[in-house]
């Protein structure tokens, strides 16, 4: 039902001039507004809090479609909001919310206690920051808040885009009071905004990948050249086959990170960075070859603005750097299973576990 949904709002909903909108500056309001009373934003919020306590697995088909239809909203962002503060017990807010990981990306510093807790510092490219009026910070050490973007002193925001010509500002905190505070959502999990995030970023770009695939498919069945279609040359097959073995791997990655992600309805942490690295690891590679792949198969006309596979091909490109990029979350692994030594490595890889970094 949640895959026939997403469908359903996502591809009668988006298209290229939507897309070119997006880019110039202008947030897709209608779309935003269809988005959260489909109950996207909320799914995998706990009921008590006011959502559907959906678990990570389940709202899968959610993540991919943003992907598949290179959706222009942030609500990736606002999904892994909405669970973590319903799993901290705090209230969750109106319009999409950002999301910061102090010690990633950021350098914040904390001053007072409690409700009276204020931020100083500066995050770099937080996505989507200048359509969201509050933003998630997860501190480290010091729990999760929630922060007014559109407090009048204290934040300062400088707009910036990222690859895909989307918002990915810079916000400077000086002394910003915080709406809401809490120790954190799962015990256990040292980055939750980090981890969720690029979980989430995984199983997005194993849908850009997806339609890049099909996509390339079709293109190098319906071009003709010399008299055969193109997809009839073995140096064509054999990219798009290396390519279709990628998409099945990154599928498969990212779908275990899913269903060992933390939701209020499945609080269980134990294997939730393991799998989250290996697939923000193994999607971020096959998203290098991927683009470069349809590129070539499409040739000049892929390079083209008026083509579309440059909305997916710049996605890929943005969301591989986001919440780690592949040869981060690979370097924690490397360093996890080094520490492990050869006694615990086998036991660790079997149990998607590694005591220590990424416990």
């Amino acid at each position: 039902m949640i895959e026939q949904s997403v469908e359903r709002v996502f591809s009668g909903n988006v298209d290229k001039a939507l897309l070119l909108k997006v880019e110039a500056g202008e947030f897709p309001t209608p779309l935003w507004n269809l988005v959260c009373d489909s109950g996207f934003t909320v799914a995998v919020a706990s009921e008590q809090s006011g959502g559907i306590g959906e678990r990570w697995g389940a709202s899968y088909p959610i993540l991919r479609g943003l992907g598949y239809w290179q959706v222009p909203v942030p609500l990736a962002e606002t999904m892994v909001a909405a669970c973590l503060l319903s799993a901290a017990g705090m209230a969750l807010p109106e319009g999409p919310v950002a999301l910061i990981e102090s010690d990633h990306d950021a350098a914040i510093r904390v001053e007072g206690q409690a409700a009276a807790l204020r931020l100083s510092g500066r995050a770099h490219r937080v996505a989507w920051a200048r359509h969201c009026p509050t933003a998630l910070v997860s501190l480290a050490g010091h729990g999760l808040v929630l922060v007014d973007l559109k407090q009048a002193n204290g934040v300062k925001l400088t707009p910036a885009a990222n690859h895909a010509r989307l918002a990915a500002d810079t916000i400077d905190f000086d002394r910003a009071a915080v709406l809401s505070h809490a120790p954190g959502g799962f015990a256990g999990l040292h980055q939750p905004v980090l981890t969720l995030g690029a979980m989430a970023r995984s199983a997005m770009m194993v849908g850009a990948l997806e339609w890049l695939l099909a996509q390339s498919v079709q293109y190098a069945n319906d071009r003709v050249q010399f008299g055969k279609p193109i997809g009839k040359n073995q140096a064509i097959q054999q990219q798009l086959s290396l390519m279709a073995g990628d998409v099945a791997a990154a599928r498969v990655a990212a779908t275990v990170a899913a269903n060992d992600a933390p939701s209020p309805a499945a609080p269980d942490v134990l294997r939730a960075t393991f799998s989250t690295a290996v697939a923000k690891s193994r999607v971020g590679e096959a998203a290098t070859r991927g683009a470069a792949i349809a590129h070539q198969v499409h040739g000049a006309i892929g390079f083209t603005h008026e083509h579309m596979l440059h909305f997916a091909t710049r996605r890929l490109w943005t969301w591989r750097e986001e919440f780690g990029a592949d040869a981060w979350w690979a370097g924690r692994l490397g360093r996890a299973a080094i520490s492990a030594r050869s006694d615990a490595f086998w036991p660790a890889l079997t149990d998607r576990h590694f005591k220590g970094e990424l416990s």
